[in-house]
């Protein structure tokens, strides 16, 4: 007999496959809270976070410099300064919403 919490606990991930892209500086506390409530969210969610220095490329210093940090799902500026927890569950629930309404659009195409 499975118990609840059992498949509970056996089920993917719901928003694996997204991935997160803060762009942050060294030294930056804004950075390091954005980082640690996408980290603490990540375990419910199945998430990945790649985070990018924008001190290593003057390109992206220049465009994200004052700004950080700016985190991006996919190609889409999501977040600046700081991530809110609310919005960031309600954003990752209309991400899954929509891939799950998009594979049952393409899944039952003959």
């Amino acid at each position: 007999m499975t118990t609840l919490l059992t498949r509970f606990l056996s089920r993917r991930p719901r928003a694996a496959g997204l991935t997160f892209t803060v762009y942050t500086r060294a030294g930056c506390c804004c950075c390091h809270k954005a980082l640690e409530l996408l980290q603490q969210h990540r375990p419910r969610w199945g998430y990945t976070i790649e985070e990018v220095d924008v001190d290593g490329d003057p390109e992206l210093a220049a465009r994200y410099g004052t700004e950080v940090p700016v985190v991006l799902l996919g190609d889409r500026v999501r977040f600046r300064g700081k991530v809110n927890p609310v919005l960031l569950d309600r954003l990752l629930t209309a991400e899954v919403r929509n891939r799950s309404s998009a594979a049952d659009r393409d899944g039952g195409e003959c």
